[in-house]
């Protein structure tokens, strides 16, 4: 073991010995649970039926490694299709044949993601776009082309994603539409004719919705939006035409049209007028899930062969459904009674009679069921970790924090169960983004620290994507130093305030811009911190931007904009950036990067880390060779975590098991 480590372990240990004596407290907490309950293997998840209704997909895994399972839609007849442990089926899709299951998978965390096809007849896998340094994105399908796929690539320039047609049956794949430079999501219309994109005007940071007519027809400018004027798509430049009209006269399109939230409106092809606002909400914008090349997916339900829209879902503080079709009221109502929870319905056959749906709590794993809308019957088909069956978690509470100016900050709290909210310690688990958001639901990392004795408060900052155009332009420019960290430093001053956490106890947590608040509230709040976990943030704002991918091109102007200008204003970067500020951090750091990390580069850790170890503070470093932008092997996590329970422990005095390696773990410490 590493001698530094070591003698890390021991000190840490030594303070809890210490700790145990002066907090009864820990001893009313439930029984602490073992990280498999959070972290472990044996998740299913993933659940689809094919388009034509026969046969249901999921992920499960096989000898430890994920793969995709088949089943037929009425019997019991599960069985893995691949077990390639060099594939891992995390995400994937029905393709409209029903024969095909398509998915992306990159290596070791490197994000160039291939696009495979596998054949659930034969159990075969096919590379489709078997490119090296490709980044595969934009996956498009249509019911009336059933044995074609359209994905984006970045073949011909890094920069830009062009939409190949990929022939399922001959693995014929050929240049489709050539991005003109500046587009950065592609839709089709529902004979899978590429005819709608979303541009970035690099010179005005503008979003453009552009438009063809045909394959043969001439790209024209329909909607153009001034920055900012999307409202919280805007972060990364994302989905906003969301489905043509089967006629393909006029497109549905989330934008913030006539307010501050977002809502769903029909747009004319023809003229880019608005025909209808079709689904709004006071306060709340549209619900979106970002996916792994940060899209954010709107979730709108569209009939799966009319495409008339059915319903949307919007959120706040928790999401929920407005059902637009009144054939669906029913079906709505009679799902609201099956689970308690977030309804997610992932997947419907062509006929419309099976669904699959997904609800999602706070404090159990996710039920997974198949719906049949004729007889209005819901079944189980698993949960997608049946090992929390057995175990307690704690509730995670919505409420509102007033930040020092008087501004609304949407929270979550998560108290550990058994003892009373009164002067715990504290853990400010930051999400990352910094354009997205903390939703309600079951947190792993939440619940494993509620669980170790300590309050979670996860802060949705000014910034952050979902709660309005103003709320998210409000973090412009106020990095590190502004209002997007105040926010944070104030909740954990309300929750002092407020009796629940102990001033002397308080640490941070977070993941990419997680991980630079991280740093930022070390360095320039030293005296809130008694610690903190920094999962790959960036420690130079300059250098991360510098360093950002090829595919990153169009967006990086966004970022600019919206951060400042480090790379030609010398001032502000130095201002911001905590590697500029390290000889002020008095709290110790435990750092985690993944070494094929593509957004945030390890060289941000290994300067932080150098410049920490200069100035003779507390610095634990972890490194994953196989790992990207944040560990995503159980392995990797379960090893990361065991590591964040013992650290936080003799830091801030919560629980931790004693410490015992993760067999297949690839963890350096450096």
């Amino acid at each position: 073991m590493n001698r530094r480590y070591l003698k890390a372990i021991m000190a840490v240990w030594a303070i809890l010995v210490l700790l145990a004596v002066s907090l009864p407290l820990l001893a009313e907490l439930p029984e602490i649970l073992p990280i498999e309950a959070f972290f472990g293997g044996g998740m299913k998840g993933g659940a689809t039926i094919s388009p034509d209704g026969k046969y249901i997909a999921y992920v499960a895994p096989v000898e430890n490694t994920i793969t995709v399972w088949i089943k037929s839609r009425d019997k019991n007849d599960d069985r893995p299709v691949s077990r390639d442990p060099k594939l891992a089926f995390h995400n994937y899709d029905w393709a409209m044949d029903s024969r095909h299951l398509i998915f992306m998978q990159d290596s070791g965390g490197d994000e160039n993601f291939h696009i495979y096809a596998l054949n659930v007849e034969t159990g075969l896998v096919r590379d489709l776009a078997a490119f090296k340094e490709v980044k595969a994105q934009n996956l498009l399908m249509a019911k009336d082309r059933p044995g074609e796929i359209l994905v984006g690539l970045n073949v011909r320039d890094k920069r830009y994603v062009d939409m190949y047609r990929i022939d399922l049956t001959t693995g014929k794949i050929v240049l489709d539409t050539e991005n003109p430079g500046d587009v950065r999501w592609w839709l089709a219309d529902h004979n899978l004719v590429v005819r709608a994109a979303v541009a970035l005007n690099p010179a005005d940071i503008s979003t453009i919705l552009r438009v063809r007519d045909g394959a043969d027809k001439p790209w024209r400018d329909l909607i153009t939006w001034p920055f900012g004027a999307t409202g919280h798509l805007e972060g990364y430049g994302s989905q906003l035409a969301v489905s043509f009209t089967s006629d393909g006269k006029a497109l549905y399109v989330v934008s913030a049209f006539s307010g501050d939230h977002t809502g769903l409106a029909l747009v004319d092809v023809a003229t880019g007028q608005v025909l209808k606002h079709i689904a709004q909400k006071p306060g709340e914008d549209v619900w979106t899930i970002m996916d792994a090349n940060l899209y954010d997916h709107a979730q709108v339900l569209f009939h799966p062969v009319t495409q008339e829209v059915q319903a949307v879902a919007f959120n706040y503080l928790k999401p929920s459904w407005t059902v637009l079709d009144s054939s669906l009221q029913k079906d709505f109502a009679e799902l609201a009674k099956v689970a308690p929870g977030n309804i997610y319905i992932t997947s419907r056959d062509l006929s419309d009679r099976w669904w699959t749906v997904v609800f999602g709590e706070d404090t159990a794993s996710q039920l997974v069921y198949l719906y049949d809308r004729e007889t209005k019957k819901a079944e189980l088909l698993f949960e997608t970790a049946p090992q929390m069956k057995k175990y307690t978690f704690s509730k995670q509470e919505p409420l509102v924090i007033k930040a020092r100016d008087g501004v609304s900050i949407p929270c979550y709290l998560t108290l550990p169960a058994g003892v009373p909210a009164k002067n715990l310690p504290l853990v400010m688990l930051i999400h990352g983004g910094p354009w997205a958001r903390d939703d309600w639901g079951f947190d792993p990392i939440g619940q494993f620290l509620a669980n170790r004795g300590y309050a979670v408060l996860q802060v949705n900052f000014r910034g952050s994507s979902g709660f309005g155009r103003k709320f998210m332009d409000a973090g412009n420019r106020e990095w590190g130093v502004g209002i997007m960290q105040h926010d944070v430093t104030d909740a954990a001053e309300w929750l002092v305030k407020e009796g629940v956490a102990d001033r002397k106890r308080i640490g941070i947590i977070g993941g990419s811009y997680g991980g630079y608040a991280t740093l930022a509230g070390l360095a320039f709040t030293p005296d809130l911190y008694a610690c903190g976990v920094d999962m790959c943030g960036p420690s130079n704002v300059k250098t991360s931007v510098e360093s950002m991918p090829d595919w990153w091109y169009l967006i990086k102007q966004r970022w600019l904009r919206r951060i400042g200008n480090v790379l030609t204003d010398d001032a502000l970067n130095r201002r911001i950036s905590p590697l500029y500020h390290a000889d002020k951090i008095k709290g110790s750091l435990l750092i985690i990067h993944g070494k094929n990390d593509p957004r945030v580069k390890i060289e941000e850790s290994n300067q932080i880390v150098a410049a920490m170890r200069r100035n003779k503070r507390q610095v634990i470093y972890v490194v994953y060779p196989d790992e990207g932008h944040g560990p995503n092997q159980p392995q990797n996590i379960m090893d990361m975590m065991k590591r964040v329970e013992i650290f936080l422990a003799g830091h801030l005095g919560g629980r931790a098991l004693p410490w015992q390696a993760v067999p297949g773990s690839s963890a350096e410490l450096r």
